[in-house]
């Protein structure tokens, strides 16, 4: 089943048009083959009829005349595709070898002619040995008839002796009533093509137009399906984006309206959360900060010192959370950012800081972004790199299709069990929780978050010549319509 499932297409489009054509070739070729075996049945059961009915016509008219009469009419008949001689004796075999061809042309011959006078009959291949057939002193009939459309004569033509060979006849030899015979070479007719062009061009103007229909139909159908998974993608970036049309068919509009009743349960729901956390924050904000006036009237300046230390890693602790919690979602608007620039202002920060950062490349141009979140974002990755290596480097590949931010460390790493783990809250490689030795544990998290708030995505990889790499990649293609 996997090995047959590689060869379909990836999309539903691809797919439903593949059974579509395939559906549509088959039966185009059923129907081609059910058309030439009913051409062949027409065409054998027909076979013979017209000339056993002419040779019959020629017998009664010959009854009827003198023998200078007859030399003249076979010579006028001496033309294909009804070569017409007469003779004393048959050259036919008595009982010749016949196909199936003689066999039935033989059987309507004797019901044309109606009773049961000698007749022989053989196949025999072209109109050369004619004009040797022609008895003696008979005329040489010059361009006077030739056969047209349908095998009637008509016009002037060349005469037997001039036919090229090659052409299969059926050679009959019908005994007149004074006992002479008469000789009747007739062309038969060509074998059918084995699957006539004209028939192929029909049935192929047929599946294109067929296809044509089926691929917008298929398009039609499909087009929602596209517009719902476009929406879906969008609403993971921006959950007050406008709801989707409720129009076209029934289980068009039912979707739409599923997915639109989502979209507002899930904004009432982070709505509801981001109040509650306000909130919540607000009412932290009163004890921590009675807290802090209590540790200014300490005297002892040590335990001061310490409870200060103690009290802003909380306020730190309790910011980041909520702001984690809060999802870092303030609506504000996406603007063209100046990524060369944002990236010279974070080595301006470290500098100032007394740490080193490099950056290796550029973006080709600004990438449209939330700028206080794409800083943010930046420079957690740059403390977690200079907390663990002293430095970092930032290295820039971009393209068409996305800009990647690569901040590159030479620390310890981390190990390749862990690499997923990191990106949950609180959790911190370190035994202890000392902000000195990492933090609060949200600042990867955090900036994850930032990049899949923008259609990206953060990953971690273990570097083989040593230290971290923190890969950001924010795709460039539909970054514009954010």
């Amino acid at each position: 089943m996997a090995t047959a499932g590689r060869w379909l297409p990836g999309s539903l489009f691809g797919q439903l048009m593949l059974v579509l054509g395939a559906g549509l070739l088959l039966a185009q070729l059923l129907s081609a083959a059910i058309n030439v075996v009913e051409r062949d049945r027409l065409v054998s059961g027909n076979f013979g009829r017209q000339p056993a009915q002419r040779i019959a016509d020629v017998v009664s008219l010959l009854e009827g005349l003198g023998e200078g009469e007859r030399e003249r009419v076979a010579a006028v008949f001496n033309v294909p595709p009804l070569v017409l001689s007469l003779h004393d004796q048959p050259h036919v075999p008595t009982a010749p070898t016949q196909g199936w061809r003689a066999g039935m042309f033989t059987a309507r011959l004797q019901a044309a002619l109606g009773d049961e006078r000698p007749v022989r009959v053989e196949a025999r291949e072209g109109f050369a040995d004619l004009a040797a057939s022609r008895p003696p002193g008979s005329p040489a009939v010059p361009h006077e008839v030739m056969h047209g459309p349908g095998g009637g004569m008509m016009g002037r033509g060349p005469s037997a002796a001039m036919m090229p060979g090659g052409l299969p006849v059926l050679r009959t030899e019908v005994q007149l009533r004074d006992g002479r015979w008469a000789r009747f070479d007739a062309e038969l007719p060509a074998a059918p093509d084995a699957l006539p062009w004209r028939l192929v061009l029909t049935l192929a103007v047929l599946l294109a137009a067929m296809l044509l229909l089926s691929y917008v139909a298929v398009r039609w159908v499909v087009r929602p399906l596209h517009v719902l998974a476009g929406a879906a993608d969008a609403l993971g970036q921006d959950l007050e984006r406008a709801p989707l049309p409720e129009d076209g068919p029934r289980e068009v509009r039912q979707a739409a309206r599923a997915f639109n009743t989502m979209q507002q349960r899930l904004s009432g729901f982070i709505n509801d959360r981001k109040r509650v956390l306000t909130a919540l924050s607000h009412d932290l904000k009163t004890p921590l900060t009675r807290l802090r006036l209590r540790t200014e009237l300490l005297d002892d300046d040590d335990l001061r010192e310490r409870f200060g230390a103690d009290l802003r890693e909380m306020e730190t602790m309790v910011a980041q959370t909520l702001e984690f919690m809060r999802g870092l979602g303030h609506n504000a608007p996406r603007v063209p950012v100046d990524v060369n620039g944002l990236l010279a202002t974070l080595q301006a920060d470290s500098a100032a800081m007394g740490r080193t950062l490099r950056t290796e490349g550029q973006a080709a141009s600004p990438y449209v972004a939330d700028a206080s979140l794409l800083k943010r974002a930046l420079g957690n990755l740059v403390d977690n790199a200079c907390a663990h290596a002293g430095g970092a480097t930032i290295r820039v590949q971009d393209s068409a299709e996305r800009l990647e931010l690569q901040v590159l460390d030479d620390g310890p790493g981390i190990p390749e069990s862990q690499l997923e783990q990191v990106f949950e809250p609180f959790f911190r490689l370190e035994a202890s929780r000392s902000r000195a030795t990492g933090g609060t544990g949200l600042g990867l998290g955090i900036a994850r978050n930032i990049a899949r708030s923008h259609g990206g995505d953060l990953v971690l990889r273990n570097r083989p010549e040593g230290g971290l790499a923190a890969v950001l990649t924010l795709p460039r293609r539909g970054a514009e319509s954010v």
